[in-house]
């Protein structure tokens, strides 16, 4: 865990004060609604369709056992017993009165927490692989270099206004973990004659548009990460449109100005400042490196009895959970454990007060008193030891978060969608809940195999449909809520192409999937996704080939034939030449 210094916290207090007394004044009538929409936002407080939402940050998905009590606490306490985990590894209170919500950043600022450019036009929580720090193909550990752009980024002059909000991504191994492809900036590791540096993309993005980033730098080595970040942002906030804000995120300048011409123009701006006082060093590197906290790992763990084998034997679920929910370390005798947010019938990413508490207290007993929140809405135990796995699973299997469906159909990633977002066209969780149903057979889910199932409530794309393997996007029509369906997605595939078991070559990095046709009405919805896998099981050549494989193989046209029948493609065909 970062540990804060006294400017940390003197910040973070401060901010509650000022934050309280502009409250005070808003209620009070003296800020009008237009003043205060900027104040709020970077707090981190939205105005939903039922409620204030009051979005926490979560720097790079770190979070302590005593910070999660502390948000159970404030969930019981201001809210309705439970928060969401978003895709940006944040948590969310979607009940919150107007006036309490100084009281609640007053309690997050005793456990170092904030909702500090939660939202608003400026740089966002840094977000990384939720296996940071431990993963055994680590080159960097990318922690350090997102709490770097966090104090670096945070509260910077030049960037507090920006055209649109801005997202970052690193990833600290050659396999992307963060989908750094699909973000405003993308960093991801990598090495050159023995200098660790960047390979740096930009322009990626979701949303209206979704576009994947584009490389602009194949490696910058590390003491010039923040000076080279400064000079993107600077030419994006010359440039970037302030007129329209569906045009204003750094994609649609990278696209119109190319990434060629916008590189040039970032080498330039770079040119100037590259030497300049926010080139880091070894220093600098140090003094940030020295601020986690680190597990004392027991050297002994590989050696001590391990009742795994016996029980995964005895046991086909907790073997199941092994192989889903169980992923490598780099100490030995040690083990990642994912937690899964998605049991059926719960909002994906939604954890209850008393969750909390009991997750809390499993996390000083078995993860050193420190978890992860991913981007697909899971929480992590990043050091659990191996001996250890059989008394964790029994301790989460009553807590419903035990479920063995990392990485399958049902570890649906789904915004809150109508039923809590202002900006929703369709509601979200009940979707997601009707196709979990669907598929809620385990066996169903392996012989399935590896799929990613993504749901956004309207066009923000915050729940990542475009990236999903399957996405589903609500959208309105006549005043009627219906989903329009995409395949191919891919949030990530390792740094590049990269052959099958078969000696395929097949692309790697982040896609953005293809619209199979016309949108589909709610109760469709759970109809259409069964064909689609069964169009997927009667296509591919063996367990091992994902759908999304044999979406990039064979196309979408076996697809749209299944889905919607001979004559409805054939109609399809003709609306096309009619719009052409």
């Amino acid at each position: 865990m970062y540990q804060y210094d006294e400017v940390d916290q003197q910040l973070v207090e401060e901010r509650v004060t000022q934050f309280s007394d502009q409250m005070q004044r808003f209620l009070a009538g003296d800020l009008s609604e237009d003043d205060f929409r900027p104040l709020r936002l970077q707090n981190g407080l939205y105005i939903q369709r039922h409620a204030p939402m009051l979005r926490v940050a979560i720097p790079y998905g770190l979070l302590s056992a005593e910070q999660l009590r502390m948000l159970g606490h404030i969930a019981r306490t201001w809210d309705r017993g439970y928060g969401h985990f978003s895709t940006r590894q944040n948590i969310q209170f979607n009940w919150p009165s107007l006036e309490d919500t100084p009281k609640i950043l007053a309690a997050l600022a005793t456990v170092q927490m904030h909702a500090i450019q939660t939202s608003g036009n400026c740089i966002r929580n840094t977000t990384t692989d939720h296996f940071a720090g431990v993963a055994p193909d680590e080159i960097v550990d990318p922690l350090v270099w997102c709490e770097i752009i966090r104090q670096w980024s945070t509260f910077h002059p030049e960037f507090a206004f920006l055209p649109r909000k801005f997202k970052i991504a690193v990833s600290g191994s050659p396999s992307d973990r963060a989908a750094v492809g699909v973000h405003d900036i993308g960093l991801q590791a990598d090495t050159v004659d023995g200098v660790v540096g960047f390979r740096v993309a930009v322009g990626g993005g979701m949303g209206r548009t979704p576009i994947v980033g584009k490389v602009i730098r194949n490696f910058l080595p590390w003491y010039d990460l923040l000076t080279y970040l400064q000079a993107i942002l600077r030419v994006y906030n010359l440039h970037g449109r302030r007129d329209n804000k569906y045009k204003a995120r750094i994609k649609i300048l990278v696209k119109d100005l190319t990434p060629e011409v916008f590189g040039e123009q970032v080498e330039r701006e770079w040119q100037h400042i590259k030497d300049g006082p926010n080139k880091l060093t070894q220093a600098d590197l140090d003094a940030i490196a020295t601020r986690f906290t680190t597990p004392a790992y027991d050297a002994d763990a590989a050696q001590a009895p391990d009742p795994t084998p016996a029980l995964a034997a005895q046991q086909p679920t907790f073997a199941r959970w092994l192989r889903k929910n169980v992923h490598p370390h780099r100490e030995p005798g040690y083990a990642c454990v994912t937690l899964s947010l998605k049991e059926t019938g719960v909002p994906p990413g939604d954890l209850t007060a008393d969750q909390m508490d009991a997750v809390a207290d499993l996390a000083d007993a078995y993860s050193a008193g420190e978890m992860r929140v991913s981007h697909e809405q899971n929480l992590i135990f990043a050091h659990v030891r191996q001996s250890d796995l059989p008394a964790l699973w029994e301790k989460l299997t009553p807590l419903g978060l035990a479920h063995a469906n990392i990485g399958l159909i049902n570890n649906i990633i789904a915004c809150p969608g109508g039923d809590f977002c202002a900006l929703a066209n369709a509601v979200s969780i009940p979707v997601a809940e009707s196709i979990q149903r669907r598929f809620d057979n385990l066996d169903y889910q392996f012989e399935i195999g590896e799929l990613d199932l993504n749901i956004s409530g309207c066009i923000n794309s915050c729940g990542h449909h475009h990236v999903g393997h399957i996405g589903i996007l609500g959208v309105d029509k006549g005043g009627e809520e219906w989903y329009q369906v995409t395949i191919g997605g891919r949030q990530s595939a390792g740094p590049g192409e990269h052959l099958d078991a078969k000696g395929v070559i097949r692309p790697g990095g982040a896609a953005i999937g293809k619209i199979i046709g016309p949108s589909f009405a709610r109760d469709e919805v759970p109809d259409v996704v069964e064909t689609l896998i069964q169009t997927y099981l009667k296509l591919r050549d063996s367990d091992a080939e994902r759908f999304v494989d044999v979406v990039g193989r064979v196309g979408l046209d076996p697809f749209k034939t299944d889905v919607y029948g001979d004559a409805r493609k054939n109609l399809i065909a003709q609306q096309g030449a009619v719009h052409a």
